[in-house]
């Protein structure tokens, strides 16, 4: 019994971890040609009536600082920084 209700606990647990995962993504927008960073998980769909306009995601990443750097060394991402992320 007690092995039960631990194993009950840990799946509870888990379960509770996976979804509360944060972090930032990088993901190539179509609409103007450059790489965003978002804080939630994007969905990509190649074309079609369900387009989001982004052609790749990658991530999650940590931190802000971690994102600006993995978009710093994708190679379809333009070389300069945006004035402003959001």
């Amino acid at each position: 019994m007690k092995s039960l209700l631990l194993a009950g606990i840990m799946s509870i647990g888990f379960g509770t971890a996976c979804f509360a995962q944060q972090g930032y993504w990088v993901v190539g927008n179509r609409a103007n040609g450059k790489c965003d960073i978002v804080t939630s998980n994007p969905v990509i769909y190649e074309g079609g009536a369900y387009s989001t306009g982004y052609w790749f995601g990658t991530g999650p990443y940590g931190s802000l600082d971690d994102a600006k750097l993995a978009r710093s060394t994708i190679s379809a991402c333009p070389k300069e920084e945006p004035k402003a992320d959001n």
